[in-house]
């Protein structure tokens, strides 16, 4: 069998997108003679030259506002200077980059910047017609969303109705029975973020193998040399997933697919995923078995 190609020799198979300061100053060309555009920095003096915090840069990686480029061999991301050029160029006034990233945490501040009150945001939120794009586990082991300002500005403007008078027969339904959306519409997110940074077929379908419950995943991937290619190209935690055990485990269900129509979507999607991986390794011997 033929495994996995060079990335995965090489170890690359995820890592911190702020991680990286080791590689500050490399080239990917070698030396002045590449040029600008072919030096590569880490994670932290990319944040510093586009005037980012830490989380901030971490959030536009995420969004695919910025792109990175070649990792290290440790799997240490970098960035490269002519990405960095392209994101001042088209990022607009001063400050204009800062406020696409910018996120609130909890209900409670979502709500004053929709203009309501928290319960209604909250109802809003658990019905879906918000999305968080990321998550904390507080010390109380429970999940806060985190929300990007600027969505949460285009949805009042965009649905002033919604912030007034009472809820829809749709909603009132879905309140009666205690769904909560969140987590199933941020997985939607999360994984569509990651389908858009490859085109390669092994690392899309470890990225839909990777919300799979255990037991779907099996039944999906019977052969175990292929769950270890998969598994070696999952993507890693997002941005802000714990590192406490007990956190990190309040934050790993987040990560799993939960209600059995979810759970078949990404199935289906792995099995075509997998079709055409399958197809490219038969033709060129690279990534999964053949």
């Amino acid at each position: 069998m033929t495994y996995m190609g060079t990335a995965l020799r090489d170890g690359v198979t995820g890592g911190d997108v702020t991680g990286g300061d080791a590689a500050c100053g490399a080239a990917a060309g070698g030396g002045a003679a590449g040029g600008g555009a072919d030096v590569l920095v880490g994670g932290a003096q990319a944040a510093e030259e586009l005037g980012l915090s830490r989380s901030e840069f971490a959030r536009a990686v995420q969004l695919g506002i910025v792109r990175a480029g070649p990792r290290t061999l440790a799997g240490a991301a970098r960035y490269a200077r002519a990405e960095l050029d392209r994101v001042r160029s088209v990022a607009g006034p001063p400050g204009a980059l800062r406020e696409r990233v910018e996120t609130v945490a909890g209900a409670q501040a979502a709500a004053e910047v929709v203009g309501v009150g928290p319960s209604r945001f909250t109802r809003l939120a658990r019905c879906g017609h918000v999305t968080p794009v990321g998550y904390r586990i507080n010390r109380y082991r429970a999940v806060v969303w985190l929300y990007l300002t600027a969505e949460l500005r285009s949805f009042a403007a965009r649905e002033p109705g919604m912030l007034r008078g009472i809820a829809s027969p749709a909603d009132r339904e879905l309140m009666a029975a205690r769904a909560d959306q969140r987590p199933r519409k941020w997985r939607g997110r999360h994984v569509g973020l990651l389908l858009r940074r490859t085109a390669d077929p092994w690392e899309r379908a470890a990225v839909l193998a990777s919300v799979l419950p255990e037991g779907e995943l099996l039944e999906a991937v019977p052969d175990p040399a292929e769950r270890i290619v998969l598994a070696a190209l999952g993507p890693p935690p997002p941005y802000g997933h714990p590192q406490v055990p007990a956190a990190a485990a309040v934050a790993a269900g987040l990560l799993t697919a939960g209600p059995p129509d979810e759970v078949r979507w990404y199935r289906t999607s792995l099995d075509f995923a997998l079709a055409g991986a399958r197809g490219q390794s038969k033709s060129t011997g690279e990534r999964g078995p053949t």
